[in-house]
């Protein structure tokens, strides 16, 4: 079955819907289709070979994720842990229904509009918020693993640890990326607990290749394994990060009762189409939403027919990516607190005219449109810097985990309790949360509520509403232009998944063009700039891209080669 189309295919009506089995007919899969295989790509070998290991003995997606996750907290610290939260978007392969967990942190009770003003009513700098106690929300990454796992979950909780647990106690050797972050000029590596957690016995900082151990770690996740969640969100651990999050500087008002207090959602998917495929995303606060009006975009162009060399592909690719940003950065944020506009930011006859401003030469920034259910809202501020991680999951029953997880940017606040570093999430709210004409921004502080986030982890449908692929990133505010380029490289150009996820990256938003110049031909940067497009370097920690995609019947999995990750596709175990 040939699922890729390279040409370009007439603009389908932009479906907005919930991935629910009940709204499209499900036609039977014929019996010889597909091969059973189970797979993981997760951004380090030993999460991906963790998660593997579940899967060999008969664990579920669900099973496999928490010990990927687990795993991923120890050895790619700077950017995802149990001390966070995530999105999980889970395809059913009974029901072949897609849903959406959100573990998004929440900000505490005591969370207020101007929690990083100072006493000049203007901002912090975000080297100041990002270290201080205010900026850990709410962790919600275990207890939506945890929702999750009673749902889908095939083997016990407590077994899902023991890898994780064995590589802390005996240790590990720092890989090359995370020996690259100990030596960067974050605010974080100064912070006092990452520091000493990062120091060796003689006083040298570690360093690539060093064995890192973290006994720590092993103990809190024993806990975890045998006293499941109360592990975390009570008990001695909470009563740590309490006094973590509430000590100097600029000390943070979280307490036990908003640990206790703090409840995953489990939502409706959003899904719209995208040539032959059906694209289903977390709803706000994620921006999925965003991701599915930036391809709705490219579909009114005729990108499918180019392909990676031709200049004028990319032009267009950076110019749906400014109108998008436009429209993501000033309506999209908690639902809970705010009305999102969504099925007027994905209605045809509005993707129509905001297509109308992709011209031939890049112009100003675009500003919002008006889409229908917009409420008039407060310009943005959120900085969102670079960070996260993601992984995908698949079992021998063709149920899958797309998940993007993160503890915000490089190590969190630099706090740690019990071995693992404690979020910055509350960060990803405008720091400014009014504009200059007084009216407040969507994605402003708030008691309880949860920060936009750029996280998208999708999932693929066929037109039987079988599993067809998955893909996400981490990235911050990139993750959208990264999730989409990899979207047009693997559906549209053809490419295989591999190829797709190392294509350069370019993140248009406003009036700045970033962009991996040095992986651009001089052919295509010459191109961009006569359309009036200057590509400058990037920042942060970059794409960390995972994806699959399934090619006659088999699965085509991909990692990002700016990473260390590992895609594993195995045959699924005879009887599983």
């Amino acid at each position: 079955m040939q699922l890729i189309r390279k040409a370009a295919v007439a603009f389908a009506a932009f479906a907005l819907a919930a991935c629910t089995a009940t709204q499209a007919p499900v036609a039977e899969a014929p019996p010889s289709a597909r091969v059973p295989q189970i797979f993981v790509a997760a951004a380090n070998p030993l999460a991906a070979e963790a998660g593997m290991a579940v899967l060999r003995r008969g664990g579920s997606a669900v099973d496999a994720a928490v010990a990927v996750q687990a795993m991923l907290s120890l050895v790619e610290p700077q950017s995802s842990g149990v001390g966070g939260g995530a999105f999980m978007t889970y395809y059913e392969a009974s029901t072949r229904k897609v849903s959406v967990y959100d573990g998004r942190e929440t900000a505490p009770a005591g969370a207020s509009e101007g929690m990083f003003l100072g006493a000049d009513g203007k901002a912090l700098s975000f080297f100041d918020a990002v270290v201080s106690g205010r900026a850990t929300g709410v962790p919600g990454a275990v207890k939506m693993l945890d929702l999750a796992h009673r749902e889908h979950g095939a083997l016990a909780w407590r077994t899902l640890f023991g890898d994780a647990e064995r590589v802390a106690e005996q240790g590990f050797a720092i890989s090359p990326r995370l020996g690259r972050f100990l030596t960067g000029r974050f605010p974080q590596n100064s912070a006092p607990d990452a520091v000493a957690y990062f120091t060796n016995a003689d006083g040298s900082r570690m360093k690539t290749g060093d064995v890192l151990r973290n006994p720590a770690y092993a103990a809190f996740l024993k806990r975890l394994a045998s006293e499941g969640v109360a592990a975390l969100y009570a008990g001695p651990t909470a009563q740590r990060i309490v006094a973590r999050t509430n000590a100097a500087p600029l000390g943070g008002t979280m307490t036990m009762a908003d640990l206790a207090a703090y409840r995953p959602v489990k939502r409706e998917a959003l899904c719209g189409s995208y040539r032959t495929y059906l694209v289903c995303t977390p709803p706000p606060p994620s921006s999925g939403v965003g991701l599915l009006q930036l391809m709705a975009l490219l579909e009114r162009t005729d990108i499918a027919a180019r392909g990676p060399t031709d200049p004028q592909a990319w032009f267009l690719f950076a110019e749906a990516s400014r109108v998008m940003y436009a429209d993501r950065d000033r309506y999209v944020g908690d639902p809970a607190f705010a009305k999102v506009p969504v099925a007027g930011m994905l209605a045809p006859a509005y993707i129509g005219e905001r297509a109308k401003l992709i011209g031939a030469v890049a112009g100003p920034a675009p500003v919002a449109g008006t889409p229908e259910g917009a409420v008039v809202a407060g310009r943005d501020r959120t900085l969102e810097p670079m960070g996260t991680s993601h992984f995908i999951v698949g079992d021998a029953k063709g149920n899958v985990v797309s998940m993007t997880t993160t503890v915000e940017s490089i190590f969190g606040s630099g706090r740690m309790v019990d071995g693992f570093f404690l979020n910055n999430q509350m960060t990803d709210f405008s720091l400014q949360p009014r504009d200059a004409q007084g009216r407040l921004s969507v994605n402003a502080p708030a008691p309880g509520k949860r920060p936009r986030s750029s996280m998208t982890p999708l999932i693929l449908l066929d037109g039987e509403r079988r599993f067809a692929g998955a893909l996400g990133s981490a990235g911050g505010n990139a993750i959208l232009p990264y999730v989409a380029k990899s979207l047009v490289g693997a559906v549209d150009w053809g490419l295989p998944m591999q190829d797709a996820l190392a294509l350069p990256n370019l993140v248009a938003r406003g009036e700045s063009f970033n962009g991996e110049v040095t992986k651009f031909s001089p052919a295509i940067l010459a191109g961009l700039a006569e359309r009036g497009v200057t590509l400058r370097p990037g920042q942060g920690e970059d794409s960390g891209l995972q994806g699959v995609i399934v090619r006659d019947g088999r699965i085509d999995g991909g990692y990002d080669p700016r990473r260390e990750g590992r895609a594993l596709v195995e045959a699924a175990p005879v009887g599983r």
